[in-house]
This record gives structure tokens, C-alpha cells and sequence, in this order.
């Protein structure tokens, strides 16, 4: 009896995992509304009474992002928020622009896998395992026509190694992935972290620490 509750449970928890992100569609189609009074709630958003055609094309890539900034790059999201017909589906898009040394920098997406292709330029990217598998790096140099995939949750990044212009995009495996950039989240937190925290976990001193989160408070505030 003992062993069948053990094994109870553990397939109990691989279900819940299983279904842990983004559940099927439950109709053909679900459009996003923030007006709780004309829709129906099924999961992410609530859903438009009427839908269409406007509703499932979003023209936000049409344009190239605008890279004049400390990192030199721009990330154009197309996720539920900007994109109401996604809802429900399971799936973003998103434009990354990159001028000469343009970096986006180290981040993660806690909710979705992302697939990148290169459209123009040339990428250095990669991803860091977990510490189970030693928080090794994965890294490649990408080309035009290549494409690299980052799993989910893992922090990953991309470089614009060349000396042009470069064009990248993304799909992600969620409508709504999320992102945490790990400089802003650690040093740009509000209110902020403890400097007793940050100073013994980056073993540096006080000053390094209002120095970095000096650098990195504005983009969250």
C-alpha cells in the first residue's frame, strides 16, 4: 500500500508538471479583452465576444527597433500583451535588433523555450545550464539562416559579434513567457535587495554593489 501511494504521488506530480504551462486552446479561437463585462475567462485572458480579422495580425516588426541605448539593442515583443489574438495559443513571437556590439543582455524566460533565427548579421549566443548539470555554457557563433534554440528558464543571451547591423527573431513556446533580466532583477530590484545579501553573494564590497545597482535602478524605476 505504502508503495502504491509513493507512486501515486510521483505520477500525480509528473501530471501536474506536465501541465504546468500553457494549457490547449479550449475553442477554435479566444481574443484577448481587458473589458471583463463582454467576455469569458478561460485561461490568460478573458475572451472577446466578437472577434476579427484586425485581432490576429499584429504589424509591431514591421519597423526596425531602436538600438541607441547602453546596450545597443532592441527586443520588440509580439506576447499577449501586444498581440490579443495569441490568447490562448500557446506561442509568441519577438524582433531583435542589434546595432555593431549591440548586446541583449543575460535574461531568462520563465515560461516558454525560445527558438531563434538569424536574419541578418552574426550572433554570438548561449545559454547556462542549471547547477545540477554544473551551470555549464552552451554557446555558438550564428550566422545568417542559423537557428538556435534556449531552453526554458535557462538564462541565455545574444551579441551582435560583427560589424553591421543585425536582425534576429525569436519564437517562443508561450503566449505569455515572461522575462527576467538578471542584472535589472538583481540589482534593480524595488524596494532593493539587502547589500548583506548581494555583497556575500558576489563576495564583493559595499561600493561595487551601489555602484552596479547605481547602473541598473533607472531601468526600473
Amino acid at each position: 500500500m505504502k508503495r502504491l501511494s509513493i507512486s501515486f504521488l510521483i505520477l500525480a506530480l509528473a501530471t501536474a508538471t506536465a501541465f504546468a504551462y500553457d494549457p490547449s486552446p479550449l475553442q477554435d479561437i479566444c481574443v484577448a479583452t481587458n473589458d471583463l463585462n463582454s467576455g469569458v475567462f478561460v485561461n490568460g485572458k478573458f475572451c472577446k465576444d466578437q472577434a476579427t480579422a484586425d485581432d490576429f495580425l499584429f504589424m509591431g516588426f514591421r519597423n526596425p527597433g531602436n538600438t541607441a541605448n547602453p546596450l545597443g539593442s532592441k527586443v520588440t515583443p509580439a506576447f499577449v500583451d501586444q498581440f490579443a489574438g495569441l490568447n490562448t495559443l500557446g506561442i509568441s513571437m519577438a524582433r531583435l535588433d542589434f546595432a555593431p556590439g549591440g548586446l541583449n543582455p543575460p535574461h531568462t524566460h520563465p515560461r516558454g523555450t525560445e527558438l531563434l533565427v538569424v536574419v541578418e548579421g552574426t550572433l554570438l549566443v548561449g545559454f547556462v545550464t542549471s547547477n545540477q548539470l554544473n551551470n555549464t555554457l552552451f554557446t555558438k557563433v550564428l550566422y545568417k539562416g542559423d537557428v538556435f534554440v534556449f531552453p526554458i528558464g535557462l538564462i541565455h543571451f545574444q551579441l551582435n559579434i560583427g560589424n553591421t547591423y543585425a536582425l534576429a527573431f525569436a519564437g517562443l513556446s508561450s503566449q505569455n513567457p515572461g522575462v527576467i533580466t538578471i542584472a535589472n532583477a538583481v540589482f534593480g530590484a524595488k524596494p532593493p535587495i539587502s547589500d548583506d545579501v548581494l555583497t556575500k553573494a558576489f563576495q564583493v564590497d559595499k561600493k561595487v554593489v551601489d555602484y552596479l545597482r547605481a547602473q541598473f535602478w533607472y531601468d526600473n524605476n
